[in-house]
C-alpha cells in the first residue's frame, strides 16, 4: 500500500486513502465514504495451514477516497514505511520463530535499511523481549502494537505481511542485491555481539572480585602460561551437544561426551529452556566447530554456527524427510558441512516397545500414510535414541579431521 496509508486498531483495519478526485462535484460528494477496494489478509507465513492461520487475527486493508478529513486524522506521523505482521501461530517454538516470523522478516524488510516501522498484531511481550535484539538490527523504530494501540498511525507506505522463501532459507535470486542466508548470519553477528561482549565483560568483572586480595604464586603463574601455551599448540576443536530432555533425547549422552573428548574434542553440553537467552546459545555455537543434536525445533540453532563449521543431525526412525527439509539442506545452504546420522531400528527406543517385523520400525512410510497424528504421536513424541558409539564414532572422527584441518589451515593463513 503507496501513498497516505492510516490504522484504524479498533476495526482491525489499514487504510489507503485516494485523493483522486470524483468525475464531478455532485458525485465527489456521495462518494466521500466509498470504499475503492477492501482486501483481507492474515499476516503470518503460513497460509497453506488451516490450523494455524485459524489463530491469526485477520487484518481488513481497505482503500477508499478521502473524506473532507474529519475521520481517521492522524495521532502518530511516521516518515517511513511500515510492516505488518502476526506474532500468533506456531511462535514460541524456535524452528517456526525463525521460519515463520525472523528470517521473513529480514526477507521483507533488510532493502528499508532500518528505515522501517514494524507493526505487530497479536503482539507479545515475551516475543519482542526473546527477539528485540534480531528486531532493533532491523529497524530504528520501536515497534507498534497494532491491537494495543488505538491511535491512528499513518505511514507514506505499508507491506501487510511477510515474504517466505523456504525453510530457513534466504533465496539470492529474490533478494536486491543478491542477499543470501549467509548475510542473515552477519545480521545475527551484529545482533548479539554486544549483548556476548556485555556477558564476557560481567565474568570478568566477577572473576575480579572473587580473586580480589589473591595473589597467584609465581609457580601458578607459570603454570597459567604453560597451559595456555599448550592450548595453543593443541587447538582443540571444540563441540557443542544440543540436549533435549523427554522425547528424543540421547539416553547414553554420557558416553557420548566421553568418547567425543576422547577423540580429542573440547566437549560443550547445551541444555537451553524457553528462558534461555538465545546471545548465550549464540555465544557457544558461535565459537564451536561441530553442533551435535537429534532432529527438532532445537535443529533451527543452526543458523547460529559460522558456515563453513560441522552440523551433524541426529536422525530417529519415522523423520528422515523432516530432518534433511528443515535441517539438511537448509545447513548446507548456509555454507555448513552437513553430516545426517540415521539410527538404526536397535539404536532407537521403539525397538523394545514393537515386534521387530513391526512397520514402526520397518516402513515408517506406511505410518505416515496414517496422518500427522501418528508420525507425531509415535516417532516424535514417544522415541528416544541410544546411539550405537562405534558406528556414530565414525562421523565424530571424520568431523574432528575435518574442523582440525581448518583450525590449522586458518593459523597458518593468520601467521
Amino acid at each position: 500500500m503507496k501513498g497516505d496509508v492510516r490504522t484504524h486498531s479498533l476495526s482491525s483495519s489499514i487504510y489507503l486513502m485516494d485523493y483522486a478526485p470524483g468525475p464531478n462535484k455532485e458525485e465527489e460528494e456521495e462518494n466521500k465514504e466509498e470504499e475503492i477496494q477492501h482486501e483481507k489478509i492474515k499476516p503470518y507465513s503460513r497460509k497453506w495451514e488451516k490450523s494455524t492461520m485459524d489463530t491469526v487475527s485477520e487484518l481488513h486493508l481497505i482503500s477508499k477516497r478521502k473524506d473532507s478529513g474529519a475521520r481517521h486524522q492522524c495521532d502518530v506521523k511516521h516518515g517511513v514505511p511500515a510492516v505488518f505482521f502476526s506474532t500468533e501461530g506456531f511462535t514460541g517454538n524456535a524452528f517456526h520463530d525463525f521460519n515463520d516470523v525472523i528470517l521473513p522478516s529480514y526477507i521483507t524488510s533488510q532493502h528499508f535499511n532500518k528505515r522501517v516501522v514494524f507493526v505487530v498484531s497479536d503482539y507479545h511481550d515475551w516475543w519482542y523481549s526473546k527477539f528485540g535484539d534480531i528486531l532493533s538490527v532491523l529497524s530504528d523504530y520501536p515497534p507498534v502494537d497494532f491491537s494495543g494501540d488505538n491511535r491512528t498511525h499513518c505511514f507514506p507506505e505499508a507491506i501487510v505481511g511477510l515474504r517466505i522463501h523456504d525453510e530457513l532459507t534466504v533465496d539470492p535470486s529474490l533478494m536486491e542485491g543478491g542477499k543470501s542466508i549467509k548475510d542473515f548470519h552477519d545480521l545475527l553477528d551484529r545482533a548479539y555481539w554486544p549483548r556476548i561482549k556485555g556477558i564476557i565483560e560481567e565474568e570478568e568483572r566477577e572473576a575480579r572480585r572473587n580473586s580480589k586480595g589473591k595473589h597467584p604464586s609465581p609457580r601458578s603463574s607459570g603454570n597459567k602460561a604453560k597451559r595456555e601455551q599448550k592450548w595453543d599448540l593443541i587447538k582443540k576443536p571444540k563441540l557443542a551437544i544440543l540436549s533435549r530432555k523427554g522425547s528424543r533425547a540421547i539416553t547414553n549422552e554420557d558416553l557420548l561426551v566421553k568418547m567425543a573428548e576422547q577423540i580429542g574434542f573440547e566437549v560443550e553440553v547445551l541444555r537451553p529452556d524457553r528462558t534461555t537467552e538465545l546471545a548465550m546459545i549464540y555465544m557457544v555455537l558461535n565459537s564451536s566447530d561441530v553442533l551435535v543434536g537429534v532432529h527438532g525445533a532445537a535443529m533451527t540453532h543452526l543458523l547460529f554456527l559460522r558456515p563453513s563449521k560441522v552440523f551433524i543431525q541426529v536422525i530417529p526412525l519415522g523423520t528422515e524427510w523432516a530432518a534433511e527439509t528443515y535441517y539438511g539442506e537448509p545447513a548446507v545452504k548456509l555454507g555448513l558441512k552437513y553430516i545426517g546420522y540415521k539410527i538404526l531400528p536397535r539404536e532407537s527406543s521403539l525397538y523394545d516397545e514393537y515386534e521387530k517385523d513391526d512397520p514402526v520400525l520397518n516402513d515408517p512410510n506406511s505410518v505416515h500414510k496414517k496422518g500427522w497424528e501418528f508420525t507425531k504421536k509415535i516417532y516424535l513424541d514417544h522415541q528416544n535414541v541410544r546411539l550405537n558409539l562405534e558406528r556414530f564414532r565414525k562421523q565424530l572422527v571424520q568431523a574432528y579431521d575435518y574442523s582440525f584441518a581448518k583450525k590449522n589451515q586458518h593459523d597458518n593463513h593468520q601467521s
